[in-house]
């Protein structure tokens, strides 16, 4: 594994990117909370972004409306809100650099190609596994995105006993230590997409590491992309942040909820009750059940928020 790019040594900053595909619900109220909580806890600043670059997904208007249901839940952003899709420019400085150091080479495959090629999806979140079929060339292909390499996993001879540079390792603070074999369980990844829109992946780091962020709470649904975002946080030479994943709010089926599940937006005339659904889903231990004020419940959470940290194992905490 190579070696993990620490944070600079700065006061803590942390986000809520919501995606602007619809109004917020439980879920998204529960990750604002979380990463709000923490901001709070260590005295530090949080910041509210936009990502609004998935172009096919983005619902006009709900950008607006997520800003203001958050003003209405008590949760005021210390810098004005940033807009992936006023910060293209920086994602196409990235790709030319990563271009330039040849971490990245165009790929002419179809996904369907792509399935055909293997047997088996990727199980933790059916991700096809790239098998490498452009990483020497288009073979007469059009070129139609780009990816990232991966590290080669290593010969199998003694000289390279236990060494493995695709295996990616991170504590993280909620759920503890992980692992990810990117060679094995991911391959390649894109990082500008066929149909022109930049990729998660690269606007995500891209973003964190321009407005200095050095801690991320999310859901957990997002923690198989984090070893992703480590390597190429490598590739780009800039911070790792510490991360943090809260489980996510199911349904009544066991899925996660979101729009596509049936979410329904946040009732904005009850905040204060859906807040403390939200600390309760965290397994906070609010000391007022029905707390009558956003300033109430805010200090009670806050509060909550460092016993509920302190109870985590050592490894979790030591970040």
């Amino acid at each position: 594994m190579r070696e993990r790019v620490s944070a600079a040594p700065q006061g803590y900053r942390g986000r809520f990117a919501p995606s602007p595909t619809g109004p917020l619900h439980l879920g998204s109220l529960v990750s604002a909370l979380a990463s709000w909580l923490d901001a709070r806890a260590h005295g530090g600043t949080w910041l509210v972004r936009v990502e609004d670059i998935d172009g096919p997904r983005t619902v006009p208007g709900a950008a607006e409306d997520i800003l203001a249901t958050l003003e209405r839940f008590g949760f005021h952003a210390d810098e004005p809100p940033e807009w992936q899709s006023r910060r293209i420019p920086l994602y196409r400085a990235a790709l030319d650099a990563l271009i330039a150091s040849g971490h990245v080479y165009p790929c002419g495959c179809t996904r369907k190609e792509i399935a055909d090629s293997q047997l088996h999806a990727h199980r933790r979140n059916t991700t096809l596994i790239y098998p490498g079929t452009c990483r020497d060339g288009l073979h007469g292909k059009p070129a139609r995105a780009w990816r990232l390499r991966v590290p080669d996993l290593p010969a199998d001879d003694a000289d390279n006993a236990g060494a493995n540079p695709a295996l990616i390792r991170f504590d993280d603070r909620w759920q503890g230590p992980q692992h990810q074999d990117l060679a094995t369980e991911v391959g390649d990844f894109v990082l500008l997409r066929a149909d022109g829109q930049w990729a998660y992946q690269l606007a995500v780091v891209v973003d964190d590491a321009d407005q200095h962020i050095t801690h991320i709470v999310r859901g957990a649904d997002l923690l198989d992309s984090t070893a992703r975002q480590i390597w190429l946080q490598q590739c780009l030479g800039v911070p790792t942040p510490a991360y943090l994943h809260v489980p996510v709010v199911t349904n009544a089926d066991g899925d996660k909820l979101s729009k596509q599940t049936g979410a329904l937006a946040l009732d904005v005339a009850r905040p204060i009750e859906a807040l403390v659904g939200a600390a309760r889903h965290l397994g906070l231990d609010l000391h007022d059940a029905a707390p009558t004020t956003f300033e109430a419940f805010q200090a009670d959470a806050i509060d909550a928020w460092k016993r509920r940290l302190a109870r985590l194992p050592e490894h979790s905490r030591a970040q």
